[in-house]
């Protein structure tokens, strides 16, 4: 039901204002400041993650190859040995990359407007997030939806607790 009223809210935000259409997610992906609420594409690419996650959460833990596979679906790029526990939680996934034998605890939140890469034998302790999405500090321009997002890049042989 959400999915619908926002769908519909921002349909006709964005047929009034075909300027925008499409414009956002270019400018995210060069790391300028944009509004997500304003491409309905962004909309969809999250909800649609957020499904796979939702999906991936509801697994029976002893499904190991499954969850995996299902990661496989998420992320962009992935080791060929790696655990994640569950829940996990990102907004794209098409921004995450996993080296090697990489390993996070339960709870990992992922926001990944940007690219986030993970190296080799990293291990994530539980409740770690990593947030590339910024907002301003000023409350008007805050209001105004605008945001950005910085790169996070975790090298190899790295603990994170």
């Amino acid at each position: 039901m959400i999915k619908n009223i926002l769908g519909k809210q921002l349909i006709i935000h964005i047929l009034r204002n075909k300027k925008i259409l499409f414009k956002e997610k270019n400018k995210m992906l060069k790391k300028e400041a944009y509004n997500p609420a304003l491409d309905y594409p962004l909309l969809t690419e999250r909800l649609k993650c957020k499904r796979l996650c939702h999906e991936f959460n509801n697994l029976s833990p002893e499904k190991i190859r499954v969850r995996n596979n299902l990661i496989g679906k998420i992320l962009n790029k992935t080791g060929k040995v790696f655990i994640i526990e569950q829940p996990f939680m990102c907004d794209y996934g098409y921004n995450i990359e996993i080296g090697e034998n990489f390993g996070s605890n339960h709870n990992l939140l992922i926001l990944d407007s940007a690219k986030v890469s993970f190296g080799d034998n990293v291990m994530v302790g539980p409740n770690c997030s990593f947030i590339t999405t910024k907002h301003p500090t000023d409350p008007n321009i805050r209001k105004t939806g605008l945001q950005w997002a910085e790169p996070i890049t975790i090298k190899n042989n790295v603990w994170i607790c």
